[in-house]
Order: structure tokens, then sequence, then C-alpha cells
């Protein structure tokens, strides 16, 4: 398991890369400046939590590889991935603001996660 949560985190790191540059190079002219940042904030939450994948991936293979609340809160991570940055890159580029309930489920799916790595990392379960 922990070798899954590090390569979602480098890939996930990849696609921000990406993603960014698009924002910055290729999408500069195309999108509103209010749906550029919103594609921005989509960019910068993606890579705060691919690190922190790489992250989860990192305690798992050092010290806590038997913790479930840990993969746990990796796997929030990586939905909240998919459900705040994915809805704010799909509403951005589409113009389809309603796309936008969706994306309070990212976050806290985000929060969570933190919540039990916190919670995993103090009790060591």
């Amino acid at each position: 398991m922990p070798r899954t949560f590090l390569a979602l985190g480098a890939i996930n790191a990849f696609l921000c890369v990406l993603f960014g540059a698009l924002g910055a190079h290729g999408l500069k002219h195309t999108l509103t400046t209010d749906m550029l940042v919103i594609f921005q904030t989509g960019v910068q939450y993606h890579f705060y939590h691919a690190l922190g994948l790489i992250l989860v991936g990192l305690v798992l293979l050092i010290n806590l590889s038997q913790s479930r609340l840990l993969k746990l809160s990796g796997w929030l991570m990586f939905t909240g991935i998919l459900l705040f940055s994915g809805t704010l890159y799909i509403m951005s580029v589409t113009g389809i603001r309603g796309l936008g309930i969706v994306a309070p489920f990212g976050g806290l799916s985000y929060m969570s996660a933190w919540l039990l790595f916190a919670y995993a990392a103090w009790t060591g379960k």
C-alpha cells in the first residue's frame, strides 16, 4: 500500500505541473480572469494533496505500515483531488458553475484526510 500512495502522489504531482503549465500558457488567453483563478485554485490544492499522498506513502513505508486510518487518509486525499480540484478544472474550462456544488465534498474529504492523518500519527494506529 505505501507504493500505491507514493505512485498516486507522484502521478498527481506530475499532473499539477502539467495543469499549471496549461493554465499559465494554454488557457491564459482563453479563460476569463475569474475562471483562470478557479483553475489555479484547483492546481494549488491538487499540488498540496499530491504532496500529502507522498507523505502518507512515506509514513506507511517507514513507520505505520498497518495503519488503516492512515490508508483511509490517503484515499480521502485522493478523493478530494477528484472532487475538489477535478470539479474546479471542469467548471473553469466549461463555465458550468452548477458543478461548484460538488467541490465542498472534496473539501470535506481533504479536511477529513488531514484529521485522520493527525489522529493516526498521534495514536500510532
